[in-house]
């Protein structure tokens, strides 16, 4: 991804963010205005920091393997932006892995997330 596709990209997620169509939840207590990404989302990034960890596959290693700049992964993984689902899936291909999508059980909470 070069750095045309990178600023479309945030653009086109600030605009998400923007329409509410990104789950963000208030922090509270902050000076200003502060939100975060929803706890499901917070969830699947750390599994993902974690799979390249335990794989020994570099920041710079892995912007290689997908075309992202390291950049974009190191916002990515420390929850800057909200990744869009080509930027997610490419990053889980490159580290050997898929998404499944799994049905809740009754009385599960929307939050959770299976990994």
């Amino acid at each position: 991804m070069d750095v045309y596709e990178s600023l479309e990209q945030s653009l086109l997620e600030a605009i998400a963010i923007k329409n509410e169509e990104v789950p963000l939840t208030r922090r509270e207590g902050m000076p200003a205005e502060t939100y975060y990404v929803a706890d499901s989302e917070r969830k699947l990034i750390e599994e993902i920091v974690r799979l390249r960890k335990e794989q020994n596959i570099s920041q710079a290693h892995l912007a290689t393997m997908t075309g992202y700049q390291q950049q974009a992964i190191s916002r990515f993984e420390r929850k800057k932006n909200s990744p869009s689902l080509r930027f997610l899936l490419n990053i889980l291909n490159a580290l050997g892995c898929d998404l499944q999508i799994v049905k809740h059980e009754a009385g599960q909470e929307t939050e959770s997330c299976i990994f």
